[in-house]
Protein backbone atom coordinates (compact mmCIF):
# COMPACT_ATOMS: atom_id res chain seq x y z
CA UNK A 1 0.00 0.00 0.00
CA UNK A 2 3.00 2.39 0.51
CA UNK A 3 2.84 3.78 -3.01
CA UNK A 4 -0.59 2.03 -4.39
CA UNK A 5 -2.60 3.18 -1.75
CA UNK A 6 -1.63 6.61 -1.33
CA UNK A 7 -1.45 8.47 -4.90
CA UNK A 8 0.33 5.95 -7.85
CA UNK A 9 -1.31 6.13 -11.30
CA UNK A 10 -2.61 2.31 -12.12
CA UNK A 11 -1.73 3.37 -15.58
CA UNK A 12 2.20 4.70 -15.97
CA UNK A 13 3.54 5.20 -12.79
CA UNK A 14 7.68 6.38 -13.44
CA UNK A 15 10.26 5.20 -10.49
CA UNK A 16 10.39 8.47 -8.60
CA UNK A 17 14.54 8.50 -7.91
CA UNK A 18 14.12 11.64 -5.74
CA UNK A 19 14.55 11.53 -1.85
CA UNK A 20 10.83 12.99 -0.77
CA UNK A 21 9.39 10.53 1.82
CA UNK A 22 7.13 9.05 -0.37
CA UNK A 23 9.78 7.79 -2.66
CA UNK A 24 12.20 6.55 0.27
CA UNK A 25 8.82 5.07 2.00
CA UNK A 26 8.35 3.10 -1.54
CA UNK A 27 12.05 2.21 -1.76
CA UNK A 28 11.81 0.35 1.86
CA UNK A 29 9.05 -1.12 0.79
CA UNK A 30 10.15 -2.71 -1.96
CA UNK A 31 13.18 -3.74 0.31
CA UNK A 32 10.89 -5.46 2.85
CA UNK A 33 9.12 -7.20 -0.47
CA UNK A 34 12.26 -8.54 -1.67
CA UNK A 35 13.48 -10.13 2.20
CA UNK A 36 9.90 -11.86 2.16
CA UNK A 37 10.86 -13.56 -1.00
CA UNK A 38 13.80 -15.34 1.00
CA UNK A 39 11.23 -16.21 3.83
CA UNK A 40 8.84 -17.66 1.20
CA UNK A 41 12.50 -19.90 0.52
CA UNK A 42 11.41 -21.50 3.50
CA UNK A 43 8.52 -22.98 2.41
CA UNK A 44 10.71 -25.72 0.03
CA UNK A 45 13.19 -25.92 3.51
CA UNK A 46 10.35 -26.84 5.98
CA UNK A 47 8.79 -29.52 3.06
CA UNK A 48 11.81 -31.06 2.88
CA UNK A 49 12.69 -31.45 6.73
CA UNK A 50 8.96 -32.86 6.96
CA UNK A 51 9.03 -35.32 4.10
CA UNK A 52 6.66 -33.35 1.86
CA UNK A 53 8.13 -34.27 -0.92
CA UNK A 54 5.30 -34.28 -3.30
CA UNK A 55 4.37 -30.57 -2.45
CA UNK A 56 8.23 -29.49 -3.64
CA UNK A 57 6.87 -29.22 -7.38
CA UNK A 58 8.17 -27.60 -10.40
CA UNK A 59 6.07 -24.58 -10.00
CA UNK A 60 6.98 -24.53 -5.93
CA UNK A 61 10.85 -24.18 -7.05
CA UNK A 62 10.37 -21.79 -9.74
CA UNK A 63 8.42 -19.26 -8.03
CA UNK A 64 10.46 -19.51 -5.49
CA UNK A 65 14.22 -19.39 -6.51
CA UNK A 66 13.46 -17.28 -9.46
CA UNK A 67 11.47 -14.50 -7.41
CA UNK A 68 14.40 -13.50 -5.17
CA UNK A 69 17.17 -13.18 -7.95
CA UNK A 70 14.63 -11.06 -10.40
CA UNK A 71 13.69 -8.76 -7.21
CA UNK A 72 17.24 -8.12 -6.33
CA UNK A 73 17.39 -6.20 -9.80
CA UNK A 74 13.81 -4.43 -9.74
CA UNK A 75 14.93 -2.65 -5.99
CA UNK A 76 18.45 -2.15 -7.24
CA UNK A 77 17.20 0.17 -10.05
CA UNK A 78 13.59 0.51 -10.12
CA UNK A 79 12.51 0.56 -6.67
CA UNK A 80 9.20 1.94 -7.10
CA UNK A 81 6.60 3.04 -10.03
CA UNK A 82 4.78 1.18 -12.68
CA UNK A 83 6.63 -2.33 -12.41
CA UNK A 84 5.75 -2.58 -8.16
CA UNK A 85 2.02 -3.49 -9.11
CA UNK A 86 2.54 -6.97 -8.91
CA UNK A 87 4.11 -7.04 -5.50
CA UNK A 88 1.32 -5.22 -3.74
CA UNK A 89 -1.28 -7.67 -5.42
CA UNK A 90 1.19 -10.59 -4.41
CA UNK A 91 1.77 -9.27 -0.92
CA UNK A 92 -2.16 -9.46 -0.31
CA UNK A 93 -2.73 -12.69 -2.12
CA UNK A 94 -0.19 -13.96 0.31
CA UNK A 95 -1.80 -12.61 3.36
CA UNK A 96 -5.04 -14.95 2.48
CA UNK A 97 -2.19 -18.12 1.17
CA UNK A 98 -0.31 -17.74 4.51
CA UNK A 99 -3.81 -17.47 6.92
CA UNK A 100 -4.61 -20.84 5.13
CA UNK A 101 -1.20 -21.98 5.95
CA UNK A 102 -1.57 -21.04 9.35
CA UNK A 103 -5.23 -23.32 10.02
CA UNK A 104 -3.45 -26.28 8.02
CA UNK A 105 -0.88 -26.08 10.63
CA UNK A 106 -3.33 -25.97 13.29
CA UNK A 107 -4.02 -30.00 13.11
CA UNK A 108 -7.05 -32.11 12.33
CA UNK A 109 -9.10 -30.16 14.33
CA UNK A 110 -8.86 -27.44 12.44
CA UNK A 111 -9.63 -29.36 8.94
CA UNK A 112 -13.12 -28.36 8.90
CA UNK A 113 -12.35 -24.88 8.11
CA UNK A 114 -9.89 -25.29 5.11
CA UNK A 115 -13.03 -26.32 2.30
CA UNK A 116 -11.51 -23.11 0.75
CA UNK A 117 -8.45 -24.23 -0.56
CA UNK A 118 -9.46 -24.20 -4.32
CA UNK A 119 -10.73 -20.73 -4.40
CA UNK A 120 -7.42 -19.78 -2.59
CA UNK A 121 -6.09 -21.30 -5.99
CA UNK A 122 -8.44 -19.41 -8.24
CA UNK A 123 -7.88 -15.59 -6.01
CA UNK A 124 -3.91 -16.67 -7.18
CA UNK A 125 -5.11 -17.48 -10.60
CA UNK A 126 -6.92 -14.09 -10.79
CA UNK A 127 -3.57 -11.97 -9.36
CA UNK A 128 -2.07 -13.37 -12.53
CA UNK A 129 -4.42 -11.77 -14.58
CA UNK A 130 -4.79 -9.12 -13.26
CA UNK A 131 -0.99 -8.41 -13.23
CA UNK A 132 -0.38 -9.30 -16.84
CA UNK A 133 -3.03 -7.06 -17.86
CA UNK A 134 -1.99 -4.31 -15.97
CA UNK A 135 1.65 -4.69 -17.03
CA UNK A 136 0.40 -5.49 -20.43
CA UNK A 137 -1.41 -2.24 -20.62
CA UNK A 138 2.60 -0.50 -21.09
CA UNK A 139 2.59 -1.69 -24.55
CA UNK A 140 -0.08 -0.02 -25.54
CA UNK A 141 0.64 3.45 -24.43
CA UNK A 142 2.76 5.65 -26.26
CA UNK A 143 3.31 8.41 -23.72
CA UNK A 144 4.64 6.13 -20.48
CA UNK A 145 8.15 7.08 -19.53
CA UNK A 146 8.84 4.20 -17.23
CA UNK A 147 12.74 4.31 -17.25
CA UNK A 148 13.29 0.26 -16.95
CA UNK A 149 11.15 -1.27 -19.74
CA UNK A 150 12.86 -4.70 -19.19
CA UNK A 151 11.13 -5.41 -16.21
CA UNK A 152 7.98 -4.98 -17.23
CA UNK A 153 8.70 -7.32 -20.45
CA UNK A 154 10.06 -9.73 -17.45
CA UNK A 155 6.52 -9.30 -15.57
CA UNK A 156 4.20 -10.03 -18.12
CA UNK A 157 6.10 -13.10 -18.67
CA UNK A 158 5.85 -14.01 -15.37
CA UNK A 159 2.45 -13.26 -14.97
CA UNK A 160 1.80 -15.19 -18.38
CA UNK A 161 4.28 -18.20 -16.92
CA UNK A 162 2.82 -18.43 -13.17
CA UNK A 163 -0.65 -18.63 -15.08
CA UNK A 164 0.08 -21.56 -16.99
CA UNK A 165 1.90 -23.27 -14.04
CA UNK A 166 -1.11 -22.43 -12.09
CA UNK A 167 -3.81 -23.51 -14.03
CA UNK A 168 -1.74 -26.65 -14.86
CA UNK A 169 -2.03 -26.94 -10.83
CA UNK A 170 -5.75 -26.18 -10.70
CA UNK A 171 -6.06 -29.01 -13.64
CA UNK A 172 -4.45 -31.83 -11.58
CA UNK A 173 -5.63 -31.00 -8.10
CA UNK A 174 -9.61 -29.86 -8.69
CA UNK A 175 -10.59 -31.62 -12.35
CA UNK A 176 -8.38 -34.76 -11.76
CA UNK A 177 -8.29 -34.92 -8.18
CA UNK A 178 -4.23 -35.59 -7.98
CA UNK A 179 -3.43 -32.93 -5.67
CA UNK A 180 -6.43 -32.71 -3.16
CA UNK A 181 -5.40 -33.00 0.54
CA UNK A 182 -6.22 -36.93 1.95
CA UNK A 183 -8.69 -35.48 4.18
CA UNK A 184 -10.67 -33.95 1.50
CA UNK A 185 -11.50 -36.07 -1.88
CA UNK A 186 -14.78 -35.13 -3.85
CA UNK A 187 -15.91 -32.35 -1.24
CA UNK A 188 -15.88 -35.43 1.31
CA UNK A 189 -13.96 -34.77 4.44
CA UNK A 190 -12.55 -38.27 5.93
CA UNK A 191 -11.69 -37.52 9.43
CA UNK A 192 -12.42 -39.35 12.22
CA UNK A 193 -13.91 -36.31 13.70
CA UNK A 194 -16.66 -35.63 11.00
Amino acid sequence: MSGWGTGYSFRCEIVDYSRSPTALRMARTCWLYYFSKFIELLDTIFFVLRKKNSQVTFLHVFHHTIMPWTWWFGVKFAAGGLGTFHAFLNTAVHVVMYFYYGLCALGPAYQKYLWWKKYLTSLQLVQFVIVTVHIGQFFFMEDCKYQFPVFLYIIVSYGCIFLLLFLHFWYRAYTKGQRLPKTVKNGICKNKDH
